[in-house]
């Protein structure tokens, strides 16, 4: 049975698409068929992120209304094939999804898909809510300042109550922590809560640590999941990310302010 993992947040700007293209991206790798879902109607990004910005013919509004199907509307990842994509409309308004429309494009996915990721707009509109709503794996995305958290708390008390399987008193939502533009040295500063500060205010399970970089905007400008950038810190982040959610007891890294030694020091970097 296919699983219907939402990436979400109270706060916009955390980083969400990035992290939904990221993991995505991630899960194809390992071999499963994931599909990844623009939530955001009428702003979509993902495709932009994810470089078929020039492919979108139809999209998710179009194939809830019936307009055009899910082989119309799909666009297949020229870079792995167990990967696809389903943009967001851009002239739709959020009211276009409603919860037996979405139910009833993701039944049809699950029929073919080993994952499904829900890329959710910010807060608590009604596209986040239905990005939200048929969860079976939520990660919450949050940049360690007061205000992001305070949001995503927010978030966590809708999943806990307004999902699906909260209604239906099933099993509840896997709720998970991912942790993007994290600064050790800013945190050190104070500028920054640290990693435990963030888990004892929301009290899930971390699932990452996404180390600030300028890989992230390199990566999205150049429409390619920052997963596949072997150099970069947060790509080797987003992959310990997917080792954890198959089941992999990995260390965290990138969470202590890295110290010069005496050459950097006096050569630099």
């Amino acid at each position: 049975m296919a699983q219907v993992i939402v990436v979400t947040s109270g706060k916009g700007g955390v980083g969400k698409t990035t992290s939904s293209a990221a993991i995505a991206t991630g899960l194809a790798l390992k071999g499963h068929k994931t599909v990844v879902i623009d939530f955001d109607i009428g702003l979509r990004n993902l495709d932009l992120i994810m470089g078929c910005e020039r492919r979108v013919v139809y999209d998710f509004v179009n194939v809830i209304n019936g307009e055009a199907n899910l082989n119309q509307a799909l666009i297949k990842d020229k870079r792995n094939p167990n990967l696809f994509i389903l943009p967001a409309s851009q002239t739709r308004d959020k009211d276009a999804l409603t919860v037996e429309g979405v139910g009833k494009v993701l039944d049809n996915l699950k029929a073919d898909f080993d994952y499904i990721v829900c890329d959710s707009p910010a807060g608590i509109e009604q596209g986040a809510m239905m990005a939200q709503y048929y969860a079976d794996i939520a990660i919450v995305t949050t940049n360690p300042e007061v205000s992001s958290v305070r949001d995503s708390d927010r978030i966590l008390g809708i999943l806990q109550s307004k999902s699906k399987r909260a209604i239906e008193n099933l099993e509840p939502v896997k709720e998970y922590l991912l942790l993007t533009r994290y600064s050790p040295k800013r945190v050190s500063t104070g500028e920054m809560l640290s990693v435990d500060d963030v888990k004892d205010i929301l009290a899930i399970d971390l699932i990452g640590v996404i180390p600030e970089s300028q890989a992230v905007l390199k990566a999205s400008n150049a429409g390619v999941p920052v997963i596949l950038d072997e150099e970069s810190d947060a790509g080797e982040a987003y992959k310990d990310v997917i080792e954890r959610m198959m089941g992999s007891e990995v260390q965290l890294r990138f969470i202590q302010e890295q110290k010069k030694g005496i050459l950097k020091r006096i050569f630099g970097s």
